[in-house]
C-alpha cells in the first residue's frame, strides 16, 4: 500500500506531492521574489534581516542554506562570511535554483549552487557552522527526515535556524484567513497568471507544524536548546537550535 501524505488540504501519494510541488515552484519561479514583497509588504525582508543578525555568522564560517531558492539568504551570508568562508545555496527545485545561481553572479559572488533534496543530502557530517531553511520546511514531504539530515551535516556547536509560516496570533486567525484565501490567490493570478499555486501556499501554512510542534520536532531530531521567536504576531517564527 502506498504511503500518503498532504498537499495543502488534499490527501496525496507521497510521489505526487513531490512532482505537484515542483509543479508549483516551476509555475511560481519568474514572479517569485515580486510576489514575496507583494504578499508580505515587504516584510519577509525583515524576517531575513533578524535571522542573519541571529545567525552570528561571520568571517570565514561555512553555510548551508537549504531549499534557498532564489538566494535572498545566501547573498546575506556571503557578505558575512568573505572570501575565506563558503556558502552552499541547494534547492531541490531546477527553476528556483537557477535563479537564485543568476543572482548571486549578478551580484559578483560565485557560490556553489547544488540541487538537492532536503532528505538526502549530499554533504558529509560535521562539516558546516550554520544550516539555514527559510520558507521551505513545509513543503518536505518528511520533515522529520529533513531535520535529521540538517542536523548530521552541522558541526558539533553549529545551530540550524528554520524560518517558516506558523500559528498566527489568534485575534487575527480571522483577517488572516481572509487575506490567505481570498486576496492572495487573487494576488497570483494577477501577477503570477497562477491563482492555485497561491492556494495551495496558503494551505501548507495551515498544515505546517504548530511553533510548539516544531520546536519538538526539532529536539526529536537531536538538536539541543530549541528556541523560537515569533515575527509579526506569528505569521512566522524563527526556530534555532543547536547541534551540541
Amino acid at each position: 500500500m502506498k504511503k500518503t501524505t498532504h498537499f495543502g488540504f488534499k490527501t496525496v501519494e507521497e510521489e505526487e506531492k513531490a512532482r505537484k510541488v515542483a509543479d508549483v515552484f516551476d509555475s511560481v519561479a519568474s514572479r517569485y521574489d515580486l510576489m514575496n514583497d507583494l504578499m508580505s509588504a515587504g516584510m519577509h525582508r525583515l524576517w531575513k534581516t533578524f535571522t542573519i543578525a541571529l545567525s552570528g555568522v561571520g568571517p570565514g564560517a561555512r553555510v548551508l542554506d537549504i531549499a534557498g531558492g532564489t538566494a535572498d539568504l545566501s547573498l546575506k551570508f556571503a557578505e558575512k562570511v568573505g572570501p575565506e568562508g563558503r556558502v552552499f545555496l541547494t534547492d531541490i527545485n531546477n527553476a528556483m535554483l537557477g535563479r537564485g545561481r543568476d543572482r548571486m553572479l549578478d551580484h559578483g559572488f560565485r557560490m556553489d549552487a547544488v540541487q538537492c533534496d532536503a532528505e538526502k543530502l549530499p554533504f558529509r557530517a560535521d562539516y558546516f557552522d550554520c544550516t539555514t531553511v527559510a520558507f521551505g520546511l513545509r513543503n518536505m514531504t518528511h520533515k522529520d527526515m529533513a531535520l535529521k539530515e540538517m542536523y548530521r551535516v552541522l558541526r558539533p556547536g553549529g545551530k540550524l535556524m528554520v524560518l517558516e509560516f506558523s500559528k498566527v496570533w489568534k485575534p487575527l486567525q480571522g483577517a488572516y484567513d481572509f487575506y490567505s484565501f481570498k486576496v492572495l490567490p487573487f494576488m497570483g493570478k494577477l501577477v503570477a497568471n497562477d491563482s492555485e499555486s497561491y492556494r495551495y501556499l496558503a494551505e501548507s501554512i495551515r498544515m505546517h507544524p504548530s511553533q510548539e510542534e516544531l520546536k519538538a520536532m526539532m529536539g526529536e531530531a537531536g538538536f539541543e536548546r530549541v528556541e523560537y521567536y515569533n515575527l509579526s504576531a506569528g505569521v512566522v517564527a524563527l526556530h534555532v537550535g543547536y547541534k551540541l
